[in-house]
């Protein structure tokens, strides 16, 4: 109905999602209607989990100004991870653009109560993500103290491909090109495996 935006005017602009072809959007659209959205104004993605565009979104995020709102039906129709979604409804409060998802009722930022809710809403996700990378540290702190390493395994000088590899570089006969090949490894790792040392 209308296109363009009057300094004076705030809007709600909405936008619907569902993961695959087959899904139908009709409940998300009349839910963003029935709360305020114009027809004209919903934006939409029908994506499926390989695929990561999202090209009405990005029309969404492009037309959006200072003082419009942008409404989805559920939070998880914005963001597919916890901090993209965080990062993304920051970022719209820090250009003046009100966020609301419609089913998760107290997230509201245009209203005092909504700001708070996301705001607690965040430092949650925030002190989430923190406990996992100490519980992680802890956990490598403890195999380290154990005499183990957390990740890949480093090779060490007993490794077998590592004493394969300087016994066939004895032989003058053998490239290091066929060494790499037979062993497959790389030649980078072919003469880290060289500059290793006996323990004495």
């Amino acid at each position: 109905m209308y296109k363009y935006k009057n300094e004076n005017m705030s809007r709600k602009i909405g936008y619907a999602r569902v993961s695959t072809i087959e899904q139908d959007l009709n409940l998300q659209i009349d839910a963003l209607e029935k709360d305020g959205c114009d027809p004209s104004l919903i934006f939409s993605d029908k994506i499926s989990g390989a695929k990561s565009s999202r090209p009405g979104l990005d029309e969404c995020l492009e037309i959006l100004t200072k003082g419009d709102t942008l409404v989805v039906w559920r939070l998880d129709r914005l963001g597919r991870s916890m901090s993209h979604l965080i990062n993304l409804i920051e970022s719209l409060i820090e250009k003046g653009i009100g966020f609301k998802s419609i089913q998760d009722g107290a997230i509201d930022t245009t209203t005092a109560s909504g700001e708070l809710m996301f705001n607690i809403f965040s430092a949650l996700s925030q002190f989430e993500r923190r406990l996992i990378q100490e519980r992680t540290n802890a956990g490598l702190a403890a195999a380290r103290a154990r005499g183990k390493n957390g990740g890949r395994p480093r090779t060490g000088i007993n490794n077998p491909k590592v004493q394969m590899a300087k016994q066939m570089h004895q032989n003058k006969t053998v490239s290091v090109e066929s060494i790499c090949e037979s062993l497959a490894i790389s030649r980078a790792t072919f003469y880290r495996y060289l500059a290793m040392k006996n323990l004495t």
